[in-house]
């Protein structure tokens, strides 16, 4: 997926949902459904997220120079961001981060597919390079996409063998990142959870939380495309618990004839304060604000999610 075209993936993602709703997935055994705080609360009492636990996908701000983005950032008040690609040069990519008092906590790096070991480790390198505490897998593959760019008409993998086959690959890539100090992370987009042809009510998203390893991989949940395929992230907690380290803070409004679109955090549909709650204490996670579309207005939908996130109790 190191080719993979997020901006056309991305084009048009104001059209419509899918029509078929998909179900909720079945809860498997040993999903380590138990959050640590969320029974008996945390210290600081109430839910917060302390500023260092903020961050944001800089791919969000990819239509301005990156000279542009970290200085806006760094005014703004983040700490850390996570990257979309690092360019050619690990090492001057963490000293432009330097410049602005700013680190790269995580980074999108995908596997290689078909898989190539040599080229994973190289990636892992280049995020040891840079200081990076996770390494993401920015998106599964996909068999189909739409001439007109259409999101939900997109299909991932459609067979259980397939998914359990690129589960395989993902236990490979975390158990070199866990060599390397790193933890491996997924990144969801909505196929995962699209119907598979197998005669089966498994989805593509029940495989990865079945046949990966929990201390090998552990989930980056991209709250808007959850929503957008009708998955309530409440419900994930619940299904995979500590599993998920980090969540994508990415809001949802609805545009002509009731069409999802992205917003700012804080000002969509997306009811945060009760994800987080559910999620427990909120030092275990890490926030990540994301707008795909913020194009030239990017630094004003960091820095409102940056207050958004900032105040937010839950």
């Amino acid at each position: 997926m190191q080719e993979f075209d997020r901006r056309s993936l991305l084009a048009g993602a104001g059209a419509a949902v899918a029509a078929t709703a998909v179900g909720a997935g079945p809860a498997f055994a040993g999903g380590h459904g138990k959050r640590k705080g969320h029974e008996h609360g945390w210290p600081g009492g109430r839910g917060s997220i302390p500023r260092d636990q903020i961050s944001i996908q800089l791919y969000t701000l990819r239509d301005l120079p990156l000279e542009d983005q970290l200085k806006g950032l760094a005014q703004i008040g983040y700490k850390t961001v996570e990257h979309a690609g690092y360019g050619n040069d690990a090492a001057a990519f963490k000293a432009a981060l330097r410049k602005y008092g700013l680190r790269a906590t995580s980074g999108h790096q995908g596997i290689p597919q078909p898989w190539d070991e040599a080229k994973w480790r190289a990636e892992v390198a280049a995020a040891v390079t840079i200081g990076q505490r996770y390494i993401v897998n920015p998106a599964s593959p996909i068999t189909f996409f739409p001439p007109d760019g259409n999101p939900a008409g997109i299909k991932g993998l459609s067979t259980a063998a397939a998914w359990k086959a690129y589960a395989a690959d993902l236990n490979k890539a975390g158990a070199i990142a866990r060599q390397s100090g790193l933890r491996f992370g997924f990144h969801n987009h909505f196929w995962e959870w699209t119907p598979l042809d197998d005669d089966t009510p498994l989805v593509g998203f029940d495989i990865l939380i079945s046949d990966t390893d929990p201390r090998l991989v552990h989930f980056e949940v991209d709250l808007y495309w959850a929503w957008f395929a009708h998955r309530d992230p409440v419900g994930l907690l619940a299904q995979v618990g500590d599993r998920i380290r980090q969540f994508h803070v990415k809001d949802m409004m609805y545009g002509a004839n009731h069409t999802p679109t992205f917003a700012d955090a804080g000002t969509g549909v997306i009811d945060f304060a009760r994800i987080f709650k559910a999620a427990g204490n909120p030092r275990e996670h890490e926030y990540i604000i994301e707008r795909d579309d913020a194009g030239a207005a990017a630094l004003n939908t960091a820095k409102v999610g940056y207050d958004f996130l900032s105040r937010i109790r839950f």
